[in-house]
């Protein structure tokens, strides 16, 4: 599908990659060459979420990027488990042939932050953009409750849901790109309907009845170890320099309230931190240019 938008570059090279069973859809922009560096995108999103910001890094380095399992161009899977994710993103780092800068975005950023702890030696630095973790009430703003009542009906809502996940049928087609992206709104506020129609147009494909995403319901079990008492005492093991960065502007997803992020960002044994000001949760899409630079500024310090 023929869609634009200003600033966004398709990746220059496309393969795939086995790795525990299935293929993985890698994408790639910039020098072959070059220092690599890998980007890792956020739940129900695609390498497509880095349009803006590949090429920006791309001036300096060989940026990575690839479909999460069950997400994008990569296959799904039968079942789904966050160890998985980890053992898919180390099996592409070591494909790259050399140690590589990660840089993660939400549901991204947790995996780039557990696989550099894993895997420490084909780590070089770490950027984390807003994927610290959930609050400890877990998502719970009104954006996420697309159910109300008494436990009886929320219970219920809940089955069904699970049996729509088990289906692989919980995503109804949409008519048009139009409706796809107005759908996905809700979820991502901050973002113009131009971008999120351009976002749709690489996630989704044609079906009967319109338009459906290419991400597997079922995928959504496989999210992460959210428990927030799980989250940061794992970092405590990186070696890799942290570069923790968030946007100002309150969103769906963040940021954590200071405290708490304060708390978690402690266990990291050597940490940066930077704001993206203007910006919410999808700062590398509002405001791709600032983060380009926070992160290639970052990447240079000590090179």
């Amino acid at each position: 599908m023929d869609v634009t938008y200003p600033g966004a570059v398709a990746p220059e090279r496309h393969r795939a990659l086995p790795s525990i069973g299935l293929r993985l859809h890698v994408a790639e922009w910039g020098d072959p060459a070059a220092q690599p560096v890998l980007l890792l995108h956020g739940f129900y999103d695609h390498v497509h979420s880095f349009d803006l910001l590949a090429p920006l890094l791309a001036e300096r380095f060989r940026v990575v990027a690839f479909d999460a399992r069950g997400h994008g161009d990569s296959e799904w899977s039968d079942a789904y488990a966050w160890q998985s994710d980890v053992l898919d993103a180390i099996h592409v780092l070591r494909d790259l042939g050399r140690p590589a800068h990660v840089v993660g975005h939400s549901r991204g950023g947790g995996l780039a932050s557990d696989t550099a702890a894993f895997d420490p030696d084909h780590v070089k630095k770490l950027v984390v953009l807003d994927g610290f973790g959930p609050p400890p009430e877990g998502f719970t703003s009104s954006a996420f409750q697309r159910h109300h009542g008494a436990p009886p009906q929320l219970l219920a809502a809940w089955l069904d849901w699970r049996r729509g996940v088990a289906s692989r049928e919980s995503f109804q087609p949409s008519a048009s790109l139009d409706d796809l992206a107005a759908r996905r709104r809700p979820q991502n506020p901050r973002l113009s309907h131009e971008w999120l129609r351009y976002f749709a147009a690489h996630g989704a494909r044609r079906v009967r009845g319109g338009f459906a995403w290419k991400f597997d319901p079922l995928a959504a079990r496989g999210t992460g170890p959210f428990r927030p008492d799980w989250i940061a005492p794992g970092w405590r093991r990186l070696r890799a320099p942290m570069l923790a960065v968030i946007g100002s502007e309150p969103d769906t997803w963040g940021p954590l309230p200071e405290p708490l992020l304060a708390q978690r960002l402690a266990n990291v044994p050597v940490l940066s931190r930077a704001t993206v000001r203007g910006a919410g949760h999808f700062m590398h899409i509002e405001k791709p240019r600032e983060t380009a630079r926070l992160v290639l500024d970052f990447l240079a310090e000590g090179a």
